[in-house]
């Protein structure tokens, strides 16, 4: 007997919605990317690799029916936009992913659901790039991190962008697609955790999700890495280079990455220097071509995250009582160059 595909939809047609409706679909899925406009075609561009992604493009959210799962990803600033598919899109059982930046997702977002909707914030570690609209590069990267059950091992490993993008060009089958959630749900019943629920769903997507016990720590652990290397690179419109190579430059990234440290700490994370230090390995990792998505935003003339990063370390500065002056200019830099 056939085993009904799972119903999975991705708001937002950005460089990591592309990659997760194309992950969502390599593991089998009924997928439906829903955006503001339909693009011409649906490409992934990798080093080794180019892929048409041939899923259905949703432009009115009157269209849309209840998912499965839904998985937000569009900017973190575009969340009241994106709210006009949740009551198509979400029903008691659904499930709704927060793949977005910040350290704030179940707040930003909660307010927005229905009552006893399941949200499960993520962090996301793909690098990629949005050529045109509806045409991907993604350039490296190819992990997610969710809240585990307490018991997961680990407490928040340092996640990275190490893992290698996959390309996989057939989608599983409904036997495979059973297969690979039974493995990956072996340890414990799905419905009890929904980490693990989104793990099993991306099992052998190309993909990894991670689980970790302590989600605050690793997502303050992901907001240093894009709080450093977002802001600079936006207001150099440099690529990371001008971290690698512009000794200054590394040094106001380093003091930069030091205030949030601090406010982590006071926050409640279980960071420490040794994490700063472990950030600049990861952009000394990029090549000096790469750049971030604050700087493939202001060169596309769209909005920047900045308040969502940041902003997310001035606020809580404030908040804690931690002096972060550096942080407070940059972000008066960056609010000028989004100014209308």
């Amino acid at each position: 007997m056939s085993t009904r595909h799972t119903r999975v939809a991705v708001i937002g047609a950005g460089a990591v919605g592309l990659v997760v409706a194309e992950a969502a679909h390599n593991a089998g899925h009924d997928v439906v990317l829903c955006a503001r406009t339909r693009p011409e075609r649906l490409v992934i561009e990798r080093s080794d690799s180019i892929r048409e992604l041939d899923v259905p493009v949703l432009v009115d959210p009157s269209e849309a029916r209840t998912a499965d799962w839904v998985l937000l990803a569009t900017k973190a600033q575009d969340v009241a936009g994106a709210a006009a598919w949740f009551d198509g899109l979400i029903g008691p059982e659904t499930t709704v992913v927060v793949l977005q930046n910040g350290v704030d997702h179940a707040e930003r977002v909660g307010p927005l659901l229905p009552a006893g909707v399941t949200l499960l914030p993520a962090l996301v570690y793909v690098a990629a790039e949005l050529l045109e609209r509806g045409h991907v590069l993604h350039r490296k990267g190819a992990r997610l991190t969710v809240q585990g059950c307490p018991d997961t091992s680990g407490p928040a490993s340092f996640a990275s962008f190490d893992a290698k993008p996959a390309t996989i060009t057939k989608p599983a089958t409904n036997t495979e697609q059973a297969t690979n959630t039974e493995q990956a749900t072996a340890v414990r019943a799905p419905s009890e955790v929904p980490g693990e629920r989104f793990a099993a769903l991306l099992a052998g997507s190309g993909l990894i999700v991670d689980q970790v016990a302590d989600f605050r720590t690793a997502a303050w652990r992901k907001l240093l890495t894009n709080a450093g290397a977002n802001p600079v690179t936006a207001l150099t419109m440099r690529r990371m280079a001008v971290i690698q190579q512009e000794d200054a430059v590394r040094s106001l990234t380093r003091a930069l990455l030091h205030e949030a440290v601090a406010v982590g700490v006071a926050a409640g994370a279980a960071l420490t220097d040794d994490d700063v230090a472990r950030t600049f390995e990861m952009y000394d990792a990029f090549a000096p071509e790469d750049g971030t998505s604050m700087l493939y935003d202001r060169a596309g003339g769209r909005a920047t995250e900045h308040e969502l990063i940041t902003g997310a370390v001035v606020r809580l500065g404030d908040q804690h009582g931690v002096d972060v002056p550096l942080n407070r200019a940059i972000l008066a830099l960056m609010r000028g160059l989004n100014h209308k």
